[in-house]
């Protein structure tokens, strides 16, 4: 196998550049580099040369084969971050016969190949690397740490007991077994079943958190939709006229709210209108409307206009700035910024409430196999309540079902999967 190296922090000027290496000639390189391996897992200052050519003053780091994020003899030369700097060092690995530049991804690919992670953990970790609010943190390192990987064994250990009393149904009918084992086997089935159910019930909460929210602003045109845009966004992301009708098309910002990632949607103002791009806007404002997640309702005195609010969506008083009068809802001004803090804690109250019911399921691969799981249990259960006759189908429903958990973690049927995922990660890891 070759040995790997590249730059795993970001490139450009820095305080520290960190360069990996991982390999059966990790440990080579840096004797050739250094003069010697340290003792693996102690940091220790050596100065790099290239033959008469000193290179840089830099702490190495090296680990074992079997106790690095790879699983392989891994090395980390921790660089003087100057660009002149890295790429000095860079230029001598390449010129080491048996050494090449990682692909990308190539490093985690290796420790889920070496049993280092699983392929969930694997997702867990490009989900962590991409993740902007602290919610998405949260998720990913319940998903890097293991857990699903954990509660997977949990349901696999218990199919495999029921496929075990199959089993031995089927080869040892003969022998001194249990005549039924129907009642215990259906147990099990049952109880997994219970709990894959809820973990698909809180897949929607754990997707959203991982791909973000959508919050809709939507009212009749010149309600100062694209003034509160404005007003979150703390800039001039959209247009704003007293000309309605000035918002054509659906503007998009996205931000960071109570530790959620969600994108606010500034669309077309609602009316029927004989303009055919105007009109072109408001059927599209219409549809991204029924598609967001949250829908904030900016009303004058008129009502909602064309749209009708769902149960959790906002209603707020539009313009709050101009009103004589005290209302009985919540009033904003986009202008003044008068009710914005209020209606900001009322979009995160609702979100939140949301996501408080999320699984560790993250992605529509893990939902797929549960799914694909569920139903070879419920032909297994349909099976064995026909007789003793249907058992072998039984058995191998359950084996079917074993099987789908086990794509969870990577242990089948996903070499097709690891391409694409792996071209989401950088080259350094």
């Amino acid at each position: 196998m070759d040995t790997i190296y590249a730059l795993a922090s970001a490139r450009g000027k820095s305080g520290v550049a960190v360069i990996r290496i991982s390999g059966p000639g990790a440990w080579g390189a840096v004797a050739l580099l250094a003069g010697d391996v340290p003792k693996p897992r102690f940091a220790a200052l050596r100065r790099l040369r290239l033959g008469a050519d000193v290179l840089d003053d830099a702490i190495v780091v090296t680990f074992a084969k079997g106790a690095s994020f790879t699983g392989e003899e891994s090395a980390e030369l921790q660089l003087h971050g100057a660009t002149a700097t890295v790429s000095a060092v860079l230029g001598a690995l390449a010129g080491m016969a048996g050494l090449r530049l990682a692909e990308p991804g190539e490093f985690t690919r290796r420790a889920l190949e070496n049993g280092r992670l699983d392929l969930a953990q694997v997702e867990g970790l490009a989900d962590l690397i991409e993740s902007e609010t602290e919610a998405q943190r949260r998720q990913a390192m319940r998903v890097l740490s293991g857990q699903v990987g954990e509660r997977a064994e949990g349901w696999r250990r218990d199919l495999i007991r029921a496929a075990a009393l199959l089993e031995a149904t089927i080869d040892f009918a003969d022998e001194d077994v249990p005549e039924d084992v129907g009642p215990e086997v259906v147990a099990l089935l049952t109880g997994v079943e219970a709990k894959l159910r809820r973990e698909i019930a809180g897949f929607g909460a754990a997707e959203r958190i991982r791909e973000g929210f959508e919050v809709a602003i939507v009212g009749q045109p010149n309600a100062g939709k694209s003034t509160l845009l404005n007003a979150l966004a703390g800039r001039e992301a959209a247009i704003t006229s007293e000309v309605a009708g000035t918002t054509r098309d659906v503007i998009e910002v996205r931000m960071d709210l109570s530790g959620l990632a969600v994108t606010f949607l500034d669309t077309a103002g609602l009316r029927q209108t004989e303009d055919l791009v105007e009109g072109i806007g408001v059927r599209r404002a219409l549809e991204r409307a029924r598609q967001a997640d949250l829908r904030v309702f900016l009303v004058e005195a008129s009502g909602t206009g064309m749209l009708e609010p769902g149960a959790s969506d906002i209603i707020v008083r539009a313009k709050a700035d101009l009103l004589a009068e005290s209302v009985d809802m919540l009033g904003v001004s986009g202008k003044t910024g008068a009710g914005l803090g209020e209606l900001i804690a009322l979009i995160g109250e609702r979100l939140s409430a949301r996501v408080a019911s999320a699984g560790v399921i993250t992605r529509v691969r893990h939902k797929s196999a549960i799914e694909n799981a569920l139903k070879a249990m419920e032909s297994a259960r349909l099976e064995i309540s026909k007789g003793p006759d249907r058992i072998e189908f039984a058995a191998e429903n359950v084996r079917a079902a074993t099987r789908a958990l086990d794509s969870l973690v990577g242990r089948v049927d996903v070499e097709h999967l690891l391409d694409e995922i792996f071209s989401s990660f950088c080259i350094g890891k």
